[in-house]
């Protein structure tokens, strides 16, 4: 997969809601309600991030509900896009970018959301073909003003802002011209799954699934 066909699919992936959910999933029998909650409240591309001892079981579970788009987060090594892409994960999501993992995720055939957090950063995936990339960490980084400064000098490259983003400031982000959706992890409160109220985060992914952008 060259660097252009992976962004082409990572925005097709971006583009199906305004919301990509931000998963952080630590029981595995949790996968398959949660994902079912979300897609249900019409959020279909789900990022699970490498970040518990569950986390590829999690992926995998949540690769069997129909419906749903599921893609590893927190990808930092070319181990882990192996392991992600075993798992069953459709597309990854990167904090940053550097050659040995984005020549890991063409390899591995796996659509890569890069991180970029300057211009520069910005400029060098677009160079190698990356023009859809993960803004993060979006608030520290300068939030929306910064990435609306961004818009002009840099029309060619839309952002996915992650990193602080709720329902409060996801609108100031969704009406950029440079942002195609935004990652968040307010649609699935860890006191909810928790609970197993899943009708109670279906009700938060259809609040933001009808966000406009």
């Amino acid at each position: 997969m060259t660097p252009q066909q992976a962004s082409q699919k990572a925005e097709y992936i971006c583009r199906l809601a305004p919301v990509i959910p931000v998963l952080v999933v630590e029981n595995i029998a949790d996968a398959q309600p949660l994902a079912r909650a979300l897609i249900a409240g019409g959020l279909p591309a789900l990022e699970v991030t490498l970040r518990t001892p569950a986390a590829l079981e999690i992926i995998a579970a949540m690769a069997e509900v129909e419906g749903g788009i599921v893609g590893a987060g927190t990808l930092l090594t070319p181990q882990d896009v192996t392991n992600a892409k075993a798992a069953g994960a459709q597309f990854g999501v990167s904090p940053g970018a550097t050659d040995i993992l984005l020549d890991a995720c063409e390899a591995a055939d796996l659509p890569l959301l890069p991180g970029a957090a300057s211009a520069s950063e910005a400029m060098a995936l677009y160079e190698r073909g990356y023009h859809v990339q993960k803004f993060f960490p979006a608030e520290a980084a300068g939030g929306s003003k910064y990435l609306k400064s961004l818009a002009s000098p840099l029309p060619q490259i839309n952002y996915c802002p992650t990193g602080g983003v709720s329902l409060a400031n996801a609108n100031d982000y969704l009406s950029l011209p440079n942002v195609v959706c935004v990652g968040g992890s307010w649609v699935a409160p860890k006191a909810l799954v928790q609970a197993g109220d899943w009708d109670g985060i279906t009700a938060l992914a259809k609040a933001a699934s009808q966000l406009p952008r």
